[in-house]
């Protein structure tokens, strides 16, 4: 098997498939109780939050457990707007963010709020002078991803941060799903960020478990409330295994990321060879600003699943768009944003490679995909 989708979700660490057992067989207290197992079970989730916080550079105090990136998404985008109702109705997110963001931002427009969506150019990247001309004195945030989950396109954060660093009443939100252990966090979390959010699965952790880094004195409405967890703002008991292996997972990714993006970007540049000898190939992902894992291309006349399902049948398996459209056969949204013809967009298939992955299975894949671009000519 050669799996070629790791932007979708990573195999776990065997490590933190431990970390997980031991814990959720062996830590089971509440970490809420008041007895010793409780006890136990809070120093687990205080020190867990501590590694998390000081791999990224923040406080302790700064991080909240989640479920993952589409709670932390909803979370931020409608906590924010509601939090700071009174200062404006207005707020910005990009053409190409995940649904999680723009269909949260689509329902708050439902509910009497202005939204905007910024556009981006024809390679993916969001323009900043026309976003800056979206301002507002009512805006009240601004939602940019840092690594676009379609084409890996990484986000002009920092002239997005510079733009907004005069306008404090403004919060910025970056969703780093696709960033965190991939490219340097110091592309993306800059000290103007004031919400970012991310998950678990994507760096070899588990599903079902994310975090959100709010900066320190930044009020956000909580979307979960009861129990008064996670300092008031996410009430609901911890997954306290999960937390524990999420810990274990960033702190090994992110000591392999230099490996990581090194071994990646070489693969990379190896498929875009490769693809690029073939006519009706069309790449979308460069490899200058583009995250080093994510390599989009369409061919032309033959549809992503199509390309997806011959792939499976020589066990090598890749994606259509995002694993969160792929399923609805909608083309990619980013595509469509970037003013690709739907009918290519329909065409792309996405490969996300992994340290996992080695240069004998980009090759496997070549020659697969020879066999395929021959069985396709009649239909092209």
């Amino acid at each position: 098997m050669i799996y070629l989708d790791n932007a979708a979700t990573t195999r776990p660490y065997p490590e933190v498939v431990a970390t997980y057992t031991e814990v959720a067989t062996k830590i089971w207290g509440n970490p809420s109780s008041l007895h010793r197992l409780g006890s136990q079970a809070s120093r687990i989730l205080q020190a867990s939050r501590a590694q998390i916080a000081d791999l990224l550079g923040v406080l302790p105090q700064e991080i909240f457990f989640t479920s993952g990136g589409t709670e932390g998404d909803n979370w931020v985008i409608k906590g924010v707007a509601f939090e700071k109702l009174q200062f404006g109705q207005h707020i910005i997110v990009s053409d190409i963010e995940h649904p999680a963001v723009k269909e949260s931002a689509l329902w708050l427009a439902t509910q009497g709020f202005d939204v905007d969506f910024a556009p981006v150019d024809r390679q993916g990247f969001i323009d900043v002078e026309q976003l800056a001309a979206l301002l507002r004195p009512d805006t009240t945030l601004v939602s940019v991803m840092a690594v676009n989950n379609e084409i890996g396109a990484i986000q002009p954060i920092h002239a997005i941060s510079d733009l907004l660093k005069d306008r404090p009443t403004i919060s910025f939100h970056v969703d780093g799903v696709q960033a965190l252990t991939k490219i340097s966090t110091a592309d993306y979390l800059t000290d103007r960020v004031d919400f970012a959010t991310f998950s678990s699965h994507k760096f070899h952790g588990v599903r079902g478990v994310g975090f959100t880094y709010i900066k320190s004195g930044k009020k956000i409405t909580p979307l979960l409330g009861g129990g008064g967890q996670e300092a008031d703002k996410r009430s609901t008991t911890e997954n306290l295994a999960g937390i524990a292996a999420t810990a274990k997972a960033l702190r090994m990714a992110m000591e392999r990321q230099t490996d990581f993006i090194k071994k990646t970007s070489q693969m990379k540049q190896v498929l875009i060879q490769g693809l690029s000898a073939y006519k009706d190939i069309t790449i979308f992902s460069g490899q200058d600003q583009f995250a080093p894992h994510i390599l989009t291309f369409g061919l032309k006349g033959v549809r992503g699943e199509v390309l997806l399902h011959a792939f499976e049948e020589y066990d090598i398996y890749v994606s259509t768009t995002s694993a969160c459209s792929s399923k609805a056969g909608k083309p990619a949204g980013t595509l469509l944003s970037m003013g690709v013809q739907p009918q290519l967009a329909t065409s792309a298939i996405r490969m996300s490679l992994d340290l996992e992955n080695d240069m004998g299975q980009i090759e496997q894949a070549l020659t697969t995909f020879k066999l395929i671009y021959e069985q396709t000519k009649k239909v092209r």
